[in-house]
């Protein structure tokens, strides 16, 4: 065997109790248990069979060696052959008993691990096992010559009757033997054993005594050399048997000293024996096996309970299952819920969390809930087995409890018109009875397991319980069930989904419901009744959002008026500063727009700024024209800086710049960085919006120079003609633009005065200390670890992860350190000024060369 796969159950019929293992609390899957390759399970069928056999071999031993000690003094023939052969069926036991797993009798699980197997058989068995095995033949030639006696091995191998015993303890618990009669043959086979024993044991004293003719066989039958072997046998028997029952009758007794000295031990043994035979029927049973006797009395009552009252067939079978499956956890100790229910809630809420979280996280009806009302629902779970076919839930009975299934499996039956249908089959992961409890309506279908399973229970009343204490989950699990039922293709689940949304209208419902789950669906019935009873139309979800603003998202129209009429604020803002129109401009619901600023909605009241730059980042024209129609200003920039100008540029989206610019966007308004839209458009080489920029500032110059006048004390004579390369380049970086344009503004020439040199120092730090601070700076960046031999001029970001950025945007690799020409690191970006060469390197760069 490779691998040996056991399916839990209950063996033969429905009123057997095997000694299988059951699945542990909290098991995620035990319907099979898989065990390593070749490692042998001890329920296996195959195994069972091999184990059936050896018994029989182990009767052959226990007639045979006693035998063999009193009346031969070695085994020839066809007997040799025999016991060789048995002794080799014994040695592949051996062998295949390392490749058995145990069950742990602490955890009760298979234990599979080679080395655990190995270690503990060579601690308990092995070697008396061995020895016990070992052909006469060999030992003659391995043993000293004192030790050759051959009635000493076979003494040996009556260490096999242990394999009796056990036989014999997993029959008393067999409901499909009689117990009585499995106990008086138990005791049948002790009694000839030890009447078969004491016999060959006696006539061995006798036949070993130095006078052969001084012993009992001798008394009885003389000459019983020369009698059959058969008559020298039974004559043993008869003495041992008579003596065992009674005091003998003194036709046969010890004439020998040795003879006395064993029958004076045998008849002692006598006296523990008849004890253990009348006491075993009366104390014994009753004692210690008092467990099972009251089972069987219970199996026997509810047999007569159903035969008297009629029950159908399937009702007995599903009687005696569950009384079988409670026999099984309570004699093997597995009484879980008493041991829970025994310790303080503290560490039984600890043990529930430890052993059912994670599969109660995963079942459909609690999938985005809170994990504080998952703790308390697992904290009030119980955990029951239930035998294959057994109802776990009637059709249309009360809703008092709902299930998940752990392990296992169980239909959903349906009955209809005298008829039966299986809805679905619900596994590991599954709920059942939900519906049932959640709508406060009769149970919808018979749940009845498959095979043996393993089931969490929840009382409808605990579970109401904790949902009245944690409404926004209540609303999420109600959301959850109703999906569920929606993305079922089953017709009966759909009919059940309609009827549970016609129950959700009229509100009777005790599941406590939530105005937002009501403007979700957009069910303006169920808001209304919610609304009646008194809920506050301003509640909010854990992301601060309100009716309303779910209402205005959905367009639900009706939704938002009956809101508005009871008092919903139409300015109220969510966690993100979003207010409800802004939800439907987003969602492009003109009818609610319009509903919402005809109440007082102002989308000012929100975060315009973020506003605009969504609008701007998803190139929604409509929506910029919506935000301006209804009052609300596209230029405001938000936290960062940053505008929808920016944005639109950074899209290249033309049409956006273009309407954001006819609406007075400022196309050099810089942002916390010191970026403009202008600046954006030149790096990004939009050449149409930079053409745009162009036209727009013309027209601004041709504007601007229309309505200033310069008075005419201010005018100086014009300056001697000079070249206007070298003229730009005395200028100073503040009358450069941005890109290196000059700005065509004059000045007033008096420098050579005190007052005009102490200006030209001031103005210079001035100039200096603005340029720095909000005029971008150019630099040129190169890579000389990559060896490239062109350098790029770009603008100096705000800070180094976004220099390192660009690098690896214009040179393909990933810079650590920015190093000046002369090899220095520069550890921040305010070292750097206008014109600077950098270069951009890996940590690993060694190079020394930046000239």
């Amino acid at each position: 065997m490779c691998s040996a796969e056991r399916e839990i159950s209950i063996d033969g019929s429905h009123y057997s109790v095997s000694s299988g293992i059951l699945p542990s609390l909290g098991a995620k899957s035990c319907r099979v248990v898989k065990l390593r390759r070749f490692i042998i399970s001890p329920y296996d069928k195959r195994y069972r069979a091999w184990e059936t056999f050896l018994i029989v071999l182990v009767a052959y031993t226990a007639w045979v060696s006693p035998f063999e000690i009193g009346f031969l003094d070695r085994p020839t023939g066809a007997l040799a052959i025999c016991d060789n052969l048995v002794n080799g069926f014994f040695i592949i036991d051996i062998i295949v008993t390392f490749f058995v797993a145990y069950l742990d009798r602490s955890t009760f699980l298979l234990v599979d691990s080679r080395k655990d197997i190995a270690w503990k058989y060579a601690r308990s068995w092995l070697f008396l096992d061995f020895v016990s095995s070992v052909p006469s033949e060999l030992a003659r030639i391995i043993l000293p010559h004192q030790l050759r006696s051959y009635g000493f091995l076979n003494m040996l191998r009556l260490w096999r009757l242990r394999r009796v015993s056990a036989l014999f303890a997993r029959l008393e618990k067999d409901v499909n033997f009689n117990y009585f009669y499995v106990r008086v043959t138990k005791l049948t086979c002790v009694t000839l054993f030890v009447v078969h024993f004491a016999g060959c044991f006696f006539y061995l004293i006798g036949t070993k005594y130095p006078d052969p003719n001084q012993n009992m066989v001798a008394l009885a039958v003389p000459n019983y050399h020369e009698q059959s072997l058969w008559v020298r046998y039974v004559t043993t028997i008869y003495w041992s048997i008579t003596t065992l029952t009674t005091v003998g009758y003194g036709d046969l007794h010890a004439v020998n000293q040795r003879e006395r000295i064993f029958v004076i031990c045998f008849m002692i043994f006598n006296l523990g024996l008849t004890a253990y035979l009348i006491g075993n029927m009366t104390s014994l049973v009753v004692q210690m096996t008092g467990r099972t006797s009251k089972f069987r009395d219970t199996i026997q009552a509810a047999s007569d309970f159903a035969h008297r009252n009629q029950l159908p067939d399937y009702l007995q079978d599903q009687m005696l299952a569950h009384l079988c499956l409670k026999f099984r956890t309570d004699s093997e100790g597995l009484q879980q819920q008493e041991t829970l229910d025994a310790l303080p809630k503290a560490i039984r809420s600890s043990i529930t969390h430890h052993l059912f979280y994670s599969t109660v996280q995963k079942v459909y009806l609690f999938h985005g809930v809170s994990s504080d009302l998952l703790f308390q629902l697992v904290s009030e779970m119980k955990a029951e087995y239930f035998p294959p076919r057994e109802d776990v839930i009637l059709q249309n009975e009360a809703p008092t409890d709902f299930y998940i299934v752990v392990t296992g499996s169980v239909d959903l039956i349906d009955y209809k018109n005298g008829s039966s249908q299986i809805v679905r089959e619900a596994e590991t992961g599954d709920l059942v009875g939900e519906i049932g409890v959640l709508c406060y309506r009769p149970q919808l279908f018979t749940v009845r397991t498959k095979r043996l399973s393993q089931l969490l229970r929840i009382n409808r009343t605990t579970f109401l319980n904790i949902v009245q204490a944690n409404i926004c989950d209540g609303t999420i699990i109600m959301n959850n069930l109703l999906q569920h039922l929606k993305e079922q293709k089953n017709p009966v689940m759909e009919a059940v989904f309609r009827e549970i949304e016609k129950i959700l209208a009229r509100g009777r419902l005790d599941l406590p419901l939530t105005l937002c789950f009501a403007a979700i669906r957009g069910d303006d019935l169920l808001l209304h009744q919610l609304l009646r009873r008194g809920l506050d139309p301003n509640e909010s979800d854990n992301n601060g959002r309100t009716p309303l603003h779910i209402a205005a998202s959905k367009g639900s129209m009706e939704c938002v008026l009956l809101l508005l009429d009871y008092g919903a604020d139409p300015n109220c803002k969510d966690s993100d500063g979003c207010v409800p129109i802004w939800d439907a401009i987003l969602s492009k619901h003109e009818e609610v727009v319009k509903i919402l600023a005809d109440n007082g909605a102002d989308i000012l009241s929100g975060n315009m700024g973020h506003y605009a730059c969504m609008a701007a980042q998803q190139n929604s024209l409509e929506i910029l024209e919506a935000i301006v129609r209804y009052g609300g200003d596209v230029n405001i920039p938000k936290i960062d800086g940053t505008t929808a100008l920016h944005l639109a540029v950074c899209e290249g989206n033309l049409q956006v710049v273009k309407f954001l610019v006819d609406h007075g966007a400022g196309i050099d308004k810089p942002d916390n960085h010191g970026w403009s839209p202008r600046e954006l458009a030149d790096q990004q080489s939009h050449e149409e919006i930079k053409a745009l920029f162009k036209e727009k500032s013309q027209c601004a110059d041709k504007s601007t120079s229309m309505t200033n006048s310069v008075s005419p004390r201010w005018r100086f004579s014009p300056q001697p003609s000079v070249n206007i390369l070298s003229q730009e380049s005395q200028m100073s970086p503040l009358e450069k633009g941005p890109v290196g344009k000059v700005h065509q503004r004059r000045k007033a020439s008096f420098h050579n005065s005190l007052f005009g040199i102490m200006s030209a120092v001031h103005a210079v730090d001035s100039h200096s200390h603005q340029q720095h601070h909000n005029t971008p700076l150019r630099v040129t960046i190169s890579c000389p670890e990559r060896g490239d031999i062109f350098s790029k001029l770009v603008l100096l970001p705000g800070t180094l992860e976004e220099l390192f950025y660009i690098g690896s945007q214009k040179f393909g690799f990933s810079p650590a350190k920015v190093l000046t020409k002369d090899g220095a690191e520069i550890e921040d970006i305010n070292l750097i000024r206008d014109g600077d060469h950098l270069n951009l390197v890996t940590d690993s760069w060694k190079g020394h060369d930046y000239n």
